[in-house]
């Protein structure tokens, strides 16, 4: 109000001012009165014309795009400008901080493994991140304020989103079928929904690996104890001659010794499984581990077969020298088994083109057919049940080669034809091998 009343006062010593003058010069010429009346309306016409251009201007700027600064003017409408402009100023500066700050939000959504999406009352799509629209077959841009049910189709997801019930995520198969998605909806605001979906397809794949996992170790222990059984009751409850009895004391400890292998065999794996990856700075001889591994081989084979090693002993390998030992034994272990009598295996080390190595294990067995090669490394896979049972083999020696290959960062590599034998290689990168003599040159 003081602002105010300093203004009001100034036009009100103008207008008296005016009409002073006006009677001054009225006194010269008509008379006072007149001339005070003129000159005091002269006057508040010229501050009324004055105020109206200023404010002109100001509202001129108003009504335009309010890039260029406010005008200048001096009292009442430069004022009034000066604070227009600050408040303008101050509110896009607030603008263009809530909108960073979203952004910043959105980004951090964008960011997450799961998709996310903002559905309003109507179910209509506010917005949603990539892996939502991967998810849903959406398009984050064109998709935008369209009924999420006029696109995903989905009967367990409409219902879902239509029941009120969000307690709990629903479960289906992705829109292409090649993967299944656990979608939760959790109710915000005024009827508006978050949508919160994650690819469980690893997850249930991983689940039924698990299952048949199980299932397959409950058969596999399941038919030697089933044989220990009956033996036992067959030495129970009839008689037997001492030679009967040799030969079903032999098959019994044949199976007892299958067990021990498979839970020999379970155990490495789940160390395998359960454990950090060997450390790169561990160097171990690669010829000491083909030594051993193929003196084991010889016990197997009982010389009815000719094994040849070569290479490996100026090569040292990063990692663990008790894995890589179970990796090479099972590959040497195989080729006995499937290798007829008088054949031959050979076991040798090879420098790769790229500096890598590999551990090469090559036969003059059966050989494999090309179909079954690319599952010979699954848990209990078996070209021929029959025959693998027979020659104590469990069905997991080649999966642990190939953990073993990629805890150390390598592959596993097979090469068979029927009738022509098999050539299996652990291959190694080029981090994880090196030569002896690099190492005592240093």
């Amino acid at each position: 109000m003081g602002w105010w009343l300093l203004r009001t006062l100034g036009a009100v010593l103008l207008v008296l001012l005016g009409a002073a003058l006006g009677a001054f010069g009225g006194s010269l010429l008509s008379g006072p009165w007149v001339g005070m009346v003129l000159g005091g309306l002269l006057v508040f016409i010229l501050v009324v014309l004055r105020d109206s251009r200023r404010g002109q201007g100001l509202m001129n700027w108003l009504r335009g795009p309010l890039t260029t600064p406010a005008p200048r003017d001096s009292g009442f409408w430069g004022e009034l400008a000066y604070r227009t402009e600050k408040a303008l100023r101050a509110r896009e500066l607030s603008t263009l901080r809530e909108s960073e700050r979203l952004a910043q939000f959105l980004s951090a959504i964008e960011a997450s493994p799961n998709g996310v999406m903002l559905l309003d009352a109507a179910d209509q799509i506010e917005w949603c991140n990539s892996v939502a629209a991967e998810h849903f077959g959406l398009d984050p841009e064109r998709d935008r304020r369209q009924r999420v049910t006029n696109l995903v189709r989905t009967p367990a997801f409409v219902a879902h989103l239509q029941s009120g019930r969000h307690d709990e995520a629903v479960e289906f198969p992705g829109p292409l079928g090649r993967s299944s998605l656990s979608v939760l909806v959790r109710p915000y605001g005024d009827g508006m929904k978050l949508v919160l979906s994650q690819d469980i397809t690893a997850r249930e794949r991983t689940e039924a690996m698990r299952r048949d996992f199980v299932a397959n170790v409950s058969h596999e222990i399941r038919t030697p104890l089933t044989v220990l059984a009956g033996f036992v009751e067959t030495l129970t409850h009839l008689p037997l001659s001492e030679p009967e009895r040799q030969r079903v004391l032999l098959l019994m400890g044949q199976q007892a010794d299958r067990m021990q292998s498979l839970v020999g065999d379970l155990l490495t794996l789940a160390r395998l499984e359960g454990s950090p990856r060997p450390a790169p700075d561990r160097w171990c001889r690669i010829g000491d581990v083909m030594r051993q591994a193929r003196r084991d081989a010889e016990v197997l084979s009982a010389g009815r077969h000719t094994l040849v090693s070569e290479g490996g002993d100026d090569v040292e390998v990063a990692g663990s020298e008790t894995e890589l030992y179970s990796a090479v034994v099972n590959l040497l272990n195989n080729a006995v088994r499937y290798t007829p009598d008088g054949g031959r295996i050979q076991l040798r080390w090879l420098w790769r083109d790229d500096g890598g190595g590999e551990i090469e294990v090559q036969d003059t067995g059966i050989g494999i057919a090309r179909d079954h090669l690319g599952r010979l490394t699954e848990r209990f896979y078996r070209v021929d049940g029959s025959r693998s049972r027979d020659t104590g083999g469990t069905g997991l020696g080649l999966s642990i080669v190939k953990h073993v290959a990629q805890r150390h960062g390598g592959e596993i590599e097979v090469q068979s034809e029927p009738g022509k034998g098999s050539c299996f290689r652990l291959v190694l990168p080029a981090l994880r091998v090196r030569r002896r003599r690099e190492v005592v040159a240093a």
